[in-house]
């Protein structure tokens, strides 16, 4: 693992880290988080991938862990910038790091949606998405979307506006954001701003959703999928029974004892483009 430094278009700094494969790499890959979610949540997965054969790059979003300002407040940092210039950035790094390399991204709830927002998107080979959606509350299981509605929609932006950013930290709602990051998520609606550059995404998707996902949900991944209009696009579902649980959620996938288990079954579309999973009908 090297740490590296990632310059963005606009003059921010990403920091994040390459994790060499352990014998010749067959492909490059980008992981990007979900929302609040810190980079190395993911590093123990890139050290998986790196052992079965890809160079890796994790990264943070601006406002987030290595590529959080002294000061977070009336940064103006965007949701929609964490696709349009970090993630962009991230692929332009990597794709001149190892330009002999096809380049592939999983992404993580938002992160399954950024790339629709990159210039540089035409560049990526395949991409996998875990639970990929960009919070609209319509689509939150509905047995729990009042409760999460009064949580990110109310809650969110009354504390927003109150410390000019969101302190997710000091609740354990996830990490500190930027204030219209925060705000993208509590008033945003059915459609994401700079949709319309999806239309540029080629690459085939395979996209998960666990049955008991709350955010997640089949419907906020469909919804996730009309959004790459010009992509070959595949559902899949996940049973927590699949692999052995009682239960899974939004962020569980990416814990290490899933390593002989999802970890596994991600190589199967990650190195042969095969889907491991049942085929959400419809």
């Amino acid at each position: 693992m090297n740490e590296i430094r990632i310059p963005c278009g606009d003059g921010v700094i990403s920091g994040g880290h390459w994790w060499p494969a352990s014998a010749d790499a067959a492909a490059m890959i980008i992981v990007n988080p979900a929302t609040g979610v810190l980079a190395r949540y993911y590093h123990r997965y890139a050290r998986f991938l790196a052992g079965h054969g890809f160079d890796v790059l994790t990264y943070d979003y601006r406002g987030i862990g290595g590529s959080r300002p002294e000061r977070l407040k009336g940064c103006g940092y965007r949701w929609r910038d964490w696709g349009e210039r970090d993630f962009d950035a991230a692929l332009r790094f990597a794709r001149e790091r190892r330009p002999d390399l096809p380049v592939r991204v999983v992404g993580h709830s938002v992160g399954g949606f950024l790339p629709g927002l990159a210039d540089s998107a035409p560049l990526i080979e395949r991409i996998l998405t875990v639970g990929a959606q960009h919070a609209w509350w319509r689509d939150y299981a509905a047995e729990r979307r009042f409760r999460l509605f009064l949580k990110w929609h109310v809650a969110m932006p009354a504390l927003t506006a109150l410390y000019g950013y969101f302190p997710g930290r000091r609740l354990g709602w996830l990490e500190d954001l930027p204030a219209a990051v925060a705000n993208e998520w509590s008033f945003g609606g059915p459609v994401f701003p700079g949709s319309p550059r999806f239309a540029a995404v080629t690459a085939p998707i395979l996209a998960v959703t666990v049955s008991d996902d709350e955010l997640g949900t089949e419907a906020a991944v469909r919804r996730t999928l009309d959004y790459y209009t010009a992509a070959p696009r595949i559902a899949a579902l996940i049973e927590p029974a699949d692999y052995g649980r009682e239960a899974i959620g939004h962020f569980n996938l990416f814990h290490d004892s899933h390593a002989g288990g999802f970890w596994a079954d991600t190589l199967a579309w990650l190195k042969e483009g095969r889907n491991p999973w049942r085929v959400l009908a419809g």
